[in-house]
């Protein structure tokens, strides 16, 4: 078995939301060090722009045809998934298996396995205030699914704190998870600024609460623009740009003088931490893992109430010295969130359970000699 970066990884990904980006970055630096990293996509396949993300990296892509497990509550894809899967393993033999959902970790996997909480429906469904409909039969086995699946991995993670107390508070674990944060490439601090507001998120995602920027934007002295796909429902008051390419949006990032995420659910928010790392002043809700993650380097708002971000941000446009102190005080706080210590922090995983199961191998062939 290999040791130390010199790794066989397996990881699976979806191509829906933020979970990609933190995938490419991850198996892209995971690479470059040394290991050898498969990525194994659910759900619909890679576009040309999430392609270009890989584009440069030793990364291998396999594209699989299996269902994304918050679509497909009942688990009836779940026999399709462990012959497509456990076929993977036999033929890659990873020395890692690295889940960014919940419902593989249930399969019988020969190597040891990480599972990444990225987020869950109960919890979502909690910080929406939409609970109604958890009780349904298919909601219930979902979340029967997901504690099973925290108790059949050999580690699970979480990208801040906050969320991990949230699992901890819905699943009851037996083990307690690990805190990793997400991590990006540091960047420079761009030297010029527009008059500009930006935001990034799905419409439809309720979650997202972009409403209340749109409620709050209309007579303000500044644009403000939103990134991300709709569902043709568009509010007036913003300017809707759709869903962009990665290095588009970190372009107009670096063009933005202030980004809102007025989320009411954000497990980490790499968006928000891609609009830090590029010089933004932070206007975020105030939600515990903002809190967690941003304070001293934001201003904090109740995601209730837009005429509140309203007023910081009419105070933002007008006030140079503040916004300028906000922009340094959050790219600064950005670096706390690197690539680099993200990987780091990876590799030691994956060493510790590497070094315990040989230990495990080693134990057994001694009761066997003995």
């Amino acid at each position: 078995m290999r040791k130390g970066a010199d790794i066989r990884i397996l990881m699976t990904t979806d191509t829906v939301g933020g979970v990609w980006t933190y995938s490419c970055a991850l198996a892209a630096s995971l690479a470059a060090s040394g290991a050898e990293v498969t990525l194994a996509t659910m759900g619909p396949p890679a576009n040309a722009d999430q392609r270009e993300m890989l584009r440069g990296s030793r990364v291998r892509l396999i594209e699989t045809d299996l269902a994304l497990e918050w679509q497909d509550p009942e688990g009836r894809d779940l026999p399709h998934a462990e012959r497509t899967l456990a076929g993977l393993e036999a033929r890659l033999r990873p020395d890692i298996v690295h889940l960014n959902s919940f419902r593989e970790a249930t399969l019988p996997w020969r190597a040891p396995t990480v599972l990444v909480a990225h987020s869950c429906v109960n919890s979502w469904a909690l910080a929406c205030r939409d609970t109604t409909w958890l009780g349904e039969p298919r909601w219930t086995q979902y979340t029967e699914r997901v504690a099973a699946a925290l108790n059949s991995t050999e580690a699970w993670v979480c990208p801040s704190q906050s969320f991990h107390d949230d699992i901890v508070e819905i699943y009851h674990p037996r083990s307690l998870g690990t805190v990793i944060w997400n991590g990006i490439a540091a960047g420079a601090l761009p030297n010029r600024k527009r008059e500009l507001i930006f935001a990034a998120g799905r419409l439809w995602d309720r979650a997202k609460n972009i409403e209340a920027l749109a409620a709050a934007a209309p007579g303000l002295d500044w644009p403000a623009q939103i990134a991300g796909p709709a569902d043709g429902n568009l509010p007036a008051g913003v300017t809707w740009v759709g869903s962009l390419p990665h290095d588009a949006l970190r372009g107009r990032l670096q063009h933005a003088s202030i980004f809102v995420s007025p989320a009411l659910y954000e497990p980490f928010g790499l968006s928000v931490l891609e609009a830090a790392a590029a010089g933004c002043a932070l206007v975020l809700s105030v939600i515990p893992t903002f809190r967690e993650l941003w304070s001293g380097a934001a201003r904090f708002f109740d995601p209730s109430d837009s005429q509140a971000l309203r007023r910081i941000l009419l105070e933002l446009c007008a006030d140079d010295r503040e916004r300028t102190r906000l922009q340094r005080a959050a790219y600064e706080h950005s670096l706390s969130y690197s690539l680099a210590r993200t990987t780091s922090a990876y590799q030691k995983l994956y060493e510790g359970l590497l070094a315990s199961r040989r230990t495990a191998r080693e134990v057994e062939q001694i009761e066997v000699r003995a």
